[in-house]
């Protein structure tokens, strides 16, 4: 019977490094992406990844082994924000948000549990919300792989590739080794079908003389990534909001998924109190600094599901490898010399696996499409998402993910209202009963 190492037991050295290596390259592939998309050095990302992830370990006293990677779930928002004001400094003011908004969430979710989310935005409506941020992203993938003209994108990432065969050959060839990996792969390749599509893009990219060399060559061997002073505006905080209670939804699920992994009731030990404030004080950090929002990474999760090593010592030791990774210039170079294309073909992918994600979400949580309160909230949450429906609130424009959010949201509230005044024509419920445990989660 294989063994199973607890989640505060500590391995020796020797078996320590393969492991967090392991736990390293799971999540590099994703994590990396989210800056390589909205033109952040990764480097900062990768630093600010280890140190939250270390500050996420001492605050859950060593309690949850989980590493915060750069969430997806800000995409969106951001390049909008980028689009309307030029750079993603503004967006930095909407991370700080999220960061202090956990912080919040962590005292409320102690004081009065966890049913008033799904009070807020029930899975009708989360499911949607999620789906929408594949979705809407999706003309990007098109546009970087070659395969749709640039004027269909949400905002501008690389500069755009009109019909040339290289482009769409290299991008094909990654969602490719990407599709196929993932069904195919067996054992620790399972786990990272991205990463590997990733390189075998880029050496077929460099085969085809498609990558840009001379930065990696000019790079230093040590460099201390740059930090990015953030702009404040509310504008941005308005428009990166919506996000928020969409990653703690999925913070939350992930915490039950790695209890359920670990055999631990995490959510009462070290609790989710704990798991929310040392996430959110990652987060305020890593916006102070240029870097991207963290969050708890499923990848990670399946890492410890197939290896049963639990250590946070593991945790650790991946978090301190991507802190001197991020100081190595010539990686981070290397990382930013990775070719439009191959980011096209691997996005169309990663784009769609978000969407399905919204659509699983419908089953996991068996919303009932056949009560009418759950399908007009699914229904005009998607439409107003995917529509390119817009609405200016002085100077914020809101629209797709965030507008639709906030429908959601707004449609949600009222119709507990009426719910609880007995003038809906179907029993409303929610998924948390009055007395249910999972109300008083601290």
């Amino acid at each position: 019977m294989r063994r199973v190492v607890g989640i505060r037991e500590k391995l020796p050295i020797a078996e320590t490094i393969p492991l967090s290596f392991q736990h390293l390259t799971a999540m590099f592939g994703a994590t990396i992406l989210v800056p390589l998309i909205l033109g952040i050095n990764p480097a900062i990302c990768l630093l600010m990844n280890g140190i939250g992830t270390l500050i996420y370990s001492y605050v859950t006293k060593s309690g949850i082994p989980a590493y915060l990677g750069s969430s997806f779930a800000f995409i969106s928002p951001t390049l909008l924000i980028i689009a309307s004001f030029g750079g993603v400094s503004h967006a930095q003011s909407g991370f700080i948000f999220f960061g202090l908004f956990f912080i919040v969430m962590a005292f409320v979710v102690k004081k009065f549990g966890v049913k008033w989310i799904d009070i807020v935005m029930p899975p009708a409506v989360m499911g949607a919300v999620v789906a929408i941020i594949g979705l809407e992203l999706a003309p990007v993938a098109a546009t970087q792989s070659g395969l749709a003209p640039a004027a269909t994108a949400v905002g501008k990432v690389v500069e755009p590739y009109i019909a040339n065969p290289q482009v769409i050959t290299v991008a094909l060839f990654t969602l490719a080794i990407g599709v196929f990996g993932s069904v195919v792969f067996r054992g620790f390749a399972q786990v990272i079908p991205i990463l590997i599509a990733v390189i075998c893009g880029y050496l077929l990219a460099f085969a085809m003389g498609m990558v840009d060399t001379t930065v990696i060559a000019n790079a230093k061997w040590f460099s201390i990534p740059t930090f990015t002073a953030p702009v404040f505006d509310w504008s941005a905080i308005v428009i990166i909001a919506p996000a928020c209670i969409v990653v703690l939804a999925e913070h939350i699920s992930h915490l039950i998924v790695t209890g359920k992994i670990t055999e631990s009731n995490l959510l009462e030990d070290p609790g989710l109190y704990r798991s929310l404030l040392g996430d959110g004080i990652s987060n305020v950090l890593s916006g102070f600094t240029g870097s991207t929002p963290n969050t708890t990474y499923g990848e990670n999760i399946g890492v410890m599901a197939i290896t049963r090593v639990y250590s946070v010592w593991v945790i650790r030791g991946a978090a301190i490898i991507a802190i001197i990774l991020s100081c190595v210039g010539k990686i981070a170079a290397a990382i930013q010399s990775i070719p439009g294309p191959v980011m096209g073909g691997i996005t169309m992918l990663l784009y769609g696996i978000i969407a399905v994600q919204g659509i699983r979400m419908f089953v996991e949580q068996k919303v009932d499409f056949s009560v009418n309160y759950n399908m007009v909230l699914g229904a005009v949450t998607f439409v107003v998402g995917v529509s390119g429906a817009s609405i200016s609130l002085g100077t914020v424009q809101l629209k797709g993910m965030a507008f639709a959010a906030i429908v959601g949201v707004v449609l949600s509230i009222i119709f507990y209202i009426l719910g609880k005044l007995g003038i809906m024509n179907e029993e409303y419920k929610i998924r948390f009963d009055e007395d249910s445990s999972d109300n008083n989660i601290k």
